[in-house]
């Protein structure tokens, strides 16, 4: 058996110190992460991104740089995520859009509220991918060749 990490992308989205998220259930918990998925057959890492947040927030996602690439093992399931992180902007919000299955609703949290209930995030990618974000790390979109 050949061992394959799981492709996912997750959009980071900052407006007046609070961030994009979602809140969903995962495993039969309610956690807390930003819009996020896994790569779809023929699809870019972009197209993506922009997708899962349409589909998990019914915001529209312009992404603008690469926030950072994270390998992390969920420890109890002995599986690995390699998330590619965008930062970018959203416009042409869709409330009245179905939101995934799974996904409770989309909210704005500041990183203090996020901390607040650490226990209630998703992994530890989500605090990590905000954390680069505002310490400045941002990489361009053309770092990702698509051929």
């Amino acid at each position: 058996m050949v061992w394959t990490p799981r492709a996912t992308v997750a959009a980071i989205v900052e407006r007046d110190g609070r961030f994009l998220m979602v809140e969903e259930i995962a495993h039969g918990e309610t956690v807390f992460n930003q819009p996020a998925g896994h790569l779809d057959p023929n699809e870019t890492l972009q197209q993506a991104v922009v997708r899962e947040t349409a589909e998990e927030t019914a915001w529209e996602f312009n992404p603008q740089y690469i926030t950072g690439i994270y390998q992390w093992r969920h420890p109890q399931k002995d599986i690995t995520f390699m998330r590619t992180a965008f930062y970018g902007t959203v416009k042409n919000h869709r409330p009245e859009q179905t939101l995934d299955e799974g996904i409770i609703r989309s909210l704005w949290m500041s990183r203090d509220e996020l901390l607040a209930q650490k226990e209630k995030l998703r992994s530890p990618m989500v605090i990590q991918c905000i954390d680069d974000y505002l310490a400045g790390k941002n990489y361009p979109l053309d770092l990702i060749k698509n051929l």
